[in-house]
C-alpha cells in the first residue's frame, strides 16, 4: 500500500508535478499510515520486543531504522513547507518540493528493503511463532481500533484512490 502512494507521487513528480490534488493527499498518507501506524508499530512493538533479546538500540538494525523513520519525517515536513510554498506562487518551491518528495520516495523505498531484508528476518529468527502472532494482532488491532478508528481503512482507500488519479493525469489526452 505504502508503494502504491510512492508510486504515485513519482508518476505525478514525472508529469511536471507537485499536483496539489495528488501531493496533499499523499502527505496525509505518509504521515497517517506510513508514519502514523506503520513506523508507530515498529518503534512501541517490534522495537521494544527486539530489543528484550538483545539487538541493540545503537549502532545496530534497530538504530538504524530509528534513524530512517527521522530521516523520512524531516522530509515530509520539507515538502509540506514545499508545496505550501507552491500553492502561493513560489517559484523555487516547485523544485524544493520536487527534490523532498524524490529524496523521499528513494529513501522510503530503500528503507523498505531494509525491514524486508533485515529487520523482519531477524524479527522471525528471534521471535517465536507465538509471539509474531500476538504481535500481528496487537498491529491488527492499533490500525482498526486504536488511537485512530478507522485510520487503517481510510489509508487502504486513499492509496488506490491517489494511484488512480495520478495515473490517469499521466494518460495522453483522447483527441
Amino acid at each position: 500500500m505504502i508503494e502504491r502512494v510512492l508510486d504515485a507521487l513519482e508518476i505525478d513528480l514525472q508529469g511536471g508535478g507537485p499536483s496539489p490534488s495528488i501531493a496533499w493527499p499523499a502527505l496525509e498518507f505518509l504521515a497517517a499510515f506510513a508514519d502514523g501506524c506503520h513506523h508507530h508499530k515498529e518503534e512501541e512493538h517490534l522495537f521494544p520486543a527486539l530489543r528484550e533479546r538483545g539487538v541493540p538500540q545503537e549502532h545496530g538494525p534497530i538504530g538504524c531504522m530509528l534513524d530512517d523513520h527521522e530521516t523520512g519525517r524531516a522530509l515530509m515536513k520539507r515538502m509540506r513547507r514545499a508545496l505550501i510554498g507552491v500553492e502561493i506562487g513560489d517559484p523555487a518551491a516547485v523544485e524544493d518540493f520536487r527534490d523532498a518528495a524524490q529524496l523521499y520516495i528513494d529513501h522510503l523505498r530503500r528503507h523498505i528493503d531494509k525491514e524486508d531484508h533485515v529487520l523482519f528476518a531477524m524479527a522471525a529468527d528471534l521471535l517465536s511463532p507465538a509471539e509474531r502472532a500476538r504481535m500481528a494482532d496487537g498491529f491488527y488491532d492499533f490500525e482498526r481500533v486504536g488511537d485512530r478508528p478507522g485510520t487503517h481503512d481510510r489509508m487502504v482507500v486513499l492509496a488506490d484512490v491517489l494511484h488512480r488519479r495520478a495515473c490517469a493525469a499521466a494518460q495522453p489526452a483522447a483527441v
